[in-house]
């Protein structure tokens, strides 16, 4: 921003369906006539983004801090998987691939039963037994391979619920 008292004025160009419109003015100007035209023309669009289960990346690492980690191109827990139910560690295994994923440390978002089995230490029917009541729930999904991914509903839910449940479990 430079010293001057003067605003140099803003211009902003909205496409929405077949509406278009060229709001041109102060900051205030543009941000009052931008809101009003999302009225008018996309009351849609205002519901749509109220009812959306959105994640802020940034946070949900925060809040991941101390209790997954990235090495060797794989997630890996940080916390003792004794102190965690095995959906807790499962679920967390799954975050943390689809974290590293978005954070663009790992090559993908998804795990296999196997390597969710060598993470969670139980034996295969436990493992497939815990993934399914985590699908049932809809925390996790099984891919068109056989693999598993975490939800989007599964990391509003991790970041809402499980992680405050499992930092204060653990004393973190």
């Amino acid at each position: 921003m430079t010293g001057s008292s003067q605003q140099q004025p803003l211009t902003v160009h909205v496409k929405y369906g077949d509406v278009e419109y060229t709001f041109s003015g102060s900051l205030e100007e543009v941000w009052t006539a931008l809101n009003r035209f999302f009225a008018e023309h996309a009351p849609a669009f205002q519901i749509a983004k109220a009812l959306a289960l959105s994640v802020d990346l940034q946070r949900l690492a925060e809040d991941c801090k101390g209790l997954i980690g990235f090495a060797d191109n794989a997630p890996h827990l940080l916390v003792p998987k004794e102190k965690l139910t095995d959906n807790e560690t499962l679920a967390l295994c799954l975050l943390a691939a689809h974290l590293g994923f978005k954070l663009g440390m790992l090559k993908t978002d998804v795990l296999t039963r196997e390597e969710l089995q060598a993470k969670l230490g139980k034996n295969p029917k436990i493992t497939s037994t815990r993934l399914g009541e985590l699908v049932k729930a809809e925390i996790a999904e099984k891919t068109s391979e056989g693999s598993y991914r975490i939800t989007s509903f599964g990391v509003f839910q991790m970041q809402k619920e499980w992680l405050p449940r499992i930092r204060a479990k653990l004393g973190l």
